[in-house]
This record gives C-alpha cells, structure tokens and sequence, in this order.
C-alpha cells in the first residue's frame, strides 16, 4: 500500500492517470480507478498495489495512516470520547 499526496486537484489527478498508465504498461493487467472525477482522494488498485492519492487537506482530515499506527484506539482498547 502507498499513501502519498499531490499539491492540487489538477496534480493528484495528473498523478493518477500516469500511474495508472505505467501500472498498465508494467503488465499488471486491469487497474481499477475510484474517486478521479473529483481528484480529492483517489484509489488506485492494481490487485497487489493499493495506491491512495490525496489533496493535501483531504489527507490530513481523513489521516488513514492512524489506522495501521501502534498507538491506534482499536489496538489498545482505548475510546475515544
């Protein structure tokens, strides 16, 4: 899995189509595309490669890099209140 950001909407979205290009050219067959039309988070998945592409603010508010952190809540039994 790769997390990674673009500067703007245009960048993230420029981003997406070259990877997924180059996914495709590599041979890795079909290489599924959500979110494009907006470009604030899009998913790139190319079965063994899970590539997620943010704008930088959409990123920071969602912080999915949290869910495979040590001190996550679900993995020390603490809630949040």
């Amino acid at each position: 899995m790769v997390i990674a950001s673009g500067r703007s909407a245009r960048h993230v979205s420029a981003l997406a189509d070259r990877l997924g290009r180059t996914l495709k050219d590599a041979g890795l067959g079909k290489v599924a595309m959500e979110g494009l039309p907006q470009a604030d988070w899009v998913l790139i998945d190319a079965g063994d490669v899970i590539v997620h592409l943010f704008r930088p603010e959409v990123r920071a508010f969602y912080q999915i890099e949290k869910i495979w952190s040590v001190d996550a809540p679900h993995r020390t039994g603490s809630r949040a209140v």
